[in-house]
């Protein structure tokens, strides 16, 4: 099988690809130039588009003895990922832009333009599992529960998991990085990339300041009383408590929690933890990961990257989900996705586009 593995420069795909090879497959490493203005290096964890980084994909290429190319995607990613981000954030929702580039540049762009020059499939460092069943392929949860990415893989649907490799799914990090350096690959030792990619600093408020501008508004309790004030509601996410920079102190002296954001009148709602809980969760916009009959369903969602799975029944529709959750669940944030398992497979997911009590 002809495949194409997509190297960020990190050990996961390094040894993704490394095992593909293995496999008796006819592979090509690609690495993916995200970024209009590349840093030569990286800000410590942070990021994977730097000059480093393709480096570091070439050098392990090279060590195992495939063919190697760099594929600038640079304007694909900044119209599909970073102003979708920018937009969701102006909207008062709070994106999950890895879980959107799986979507709109690994497995669609990266995809589409592979089969076209003749792949079968492609190969990346995620940690997930696929399980070969009649007539398609299932998205499971990894061996590895602590990196366990089976989440913002979540809108893969049936055709593109059945062109989809992840080898390092079904072993524990620890394993991947000894055996990447057994094998020499000068990427055993390096640290893993966090947080958001083409935010290497971290810094996601200054970042969307400089996309957005300063839009002071007001923060207020759930009366409408104003408590504080901002300088722009997409410096804040729901379940948000620090950084508020309240000036008038809760009554009952408890930390206080942003419970609401309205970019229609640009104002901030916050209050006590316990009104964080919601038990309903409305999602649009769902990519189902195999057949899906509409209607009644029961299993388990989980509503945001590194969270647990929430026991949950659902009424699915052609274009909409209505979760109901068996325990009350604080944080849910809009703009996330809300992803459906059936014990470890995927179901599917939906961006959440609400929440009620």
């Amino acid at each position: 099988m002809r495949v194409l593995a997509a190297m960020s420069g990190g050990v996961d795909s390094a040894v993704a690809a490394a095992r593909a090879v293995d496999a008796g497959h006819d592979v090509t490493g690609v690495h993916l130039a995200l970024s209009k203005n590349p840093q030569s290096f990286r800000s410590g964890a942070r990021g994977c588009c730097s000059k480093e980084d393709a480096h570091d994909a070439r050098r392990a290429a090279d060590r195992l003895g495939i063919p190697f190319y760099v594929w600038d995607l640079s304007d694909r990613f900044a119209a599909d990922v970073v102003e979708d981000f920018v937009a969701e954030y102006a909207a008062g929702r709070t994106p999950n832009p890895c879980l959107r580039c799986n979507e709109k540049i690994k497995f669609s762009a990266v995809l589409d333009r592979g089969v076209a020059l003749g792949f079968d499939a492609v190969c990346t460092g995620h940690y997930a599992t696929l399980v070969a069943t009649v007539g398609r392929v299932e998205l499971h949860r990894a061996l590895d529960a602590g990196k366990d990415q089976s989440y913002v893989l979540g809108v893969l649907d049936g055709a593109q998991l059945a062109r989809s490799l992840f080898p390092v799914g079904g072993s524990l990090k620890s394993e991947v990085r000894a055996e990447a350096q057994r094998r020499g690959l000068l990427v055993a030792d390096k640290p893993d990339s966090h947080d958001i990619c083409f935010i290497p600093d971290g810094d996601t408020a200054g970042f969307l300041d400089r996309h957005l501008g300063s839009r002071p508004g007001v923060v207020v309790d759930q009366a409408g009383e104003p408590v504080g004030a901002h300088e722009g509601s997409h410096h804040f996410t729901v379940g948000q408590r620090r950084g508020l920079r309240l000036g008038v102190p809760a009554a009952d002296g408890r930390p206080r929690y942003v419970l609401d954001i309205s970019p229609v009148d640009n104002t901030v709602t916050v209050g006590p933890h316990e009104a964080l809980a919601v038990r309903r969760i409305e999602g649009r916009r769902p990519r189902w990961a195999g057949p899906v009959v509409p209607g009644p369903w029961r299993g388990h969602v989980q509503v945001r990257a590194h969270g647990a799975a929430l026991a949950a029944s659902a009424l699915i529709e052609s274009d909409r989900v209505e979760l109901q959750l068996d325990e009350a669940a604080a944080g849910v944030a809009p703009g996330q996705a809300a992803v459906l398992y059936d014990g470890s497979r995927v179901v599917g997911s939906a961006t959440i586009a609400a929440t009620q009590p």
